[in-house]
């Protein structure tokens, strides 16, 4: 586990989602380049004390992330960002110390709140979030990633 920016990463992790997405929901261009110019303005702007990057690594390569984007600590919420791992690299706890740290941040940065955008169907995801005490907060159809799906709204109070 790695905290912080390392040199390849935004690259890395936008490569990450888009093969993913491509692949298991048909996710493309638009896609792909939302991931990476956010994920530029999010590193662009990052702050220690309020944001956190954590990549998972195996043979000196990126095969897993998770970001804190704290923008919205006035309003005492932390935003959970970028959460991709590797398929080979699931099932091995790697997700789970990946979600632990980003939270243990969160509560050491006295954030209220963490909360994420996802869709339905990924359900190991969820799986993930909801053992971390998250809850469905809201739901609705839309299309934010370039593609229709139905996107989830998850939220823990810390």
């Amino acid at each position: 586990m790695r905290y912080g920016y390392s040199p390849g990463a935004i690259g890395r992790i936008t490569e990450l989602h888009a093969r993913y997405y491509h692949q298991h929901w048909e996710f493309g261009l638009f896609f792909e380049s939302k991931v990476a110019s956010e994920l530029v303005e999010f590193l662009g702007r990052f702050e220690e004390n309020r944001d956190g990057l954590w990549t998972a690594v195996a043979n000196k390569q990126i095969v897993g992330a998770i970001a804190i984007d704290g923008i919205h600590v006035d309003a005492g919420k932390a935003h959970l960002r970028w959460f991709i791992l590797a398929p080979e690299c699931q099932n091995f706890g790697t997700g789970n110390r990946l979600l632990g740290q980003a939270i243990d941040f969160c509560r050491k940065a006295k954030f209220d709140r963490i909360y994420l955008w996802t869709f339905s169907g990924l359900d190991a995801a969820r799986h993930l979030y909801e053992k971390y005490h998250f809850r469905l907060v809201a739901k609705q159809a839309g299309s934010q990633w370039g593609k229709r799906v139905t996107e989830q709204k998850f939220e823990v109070d810390l």
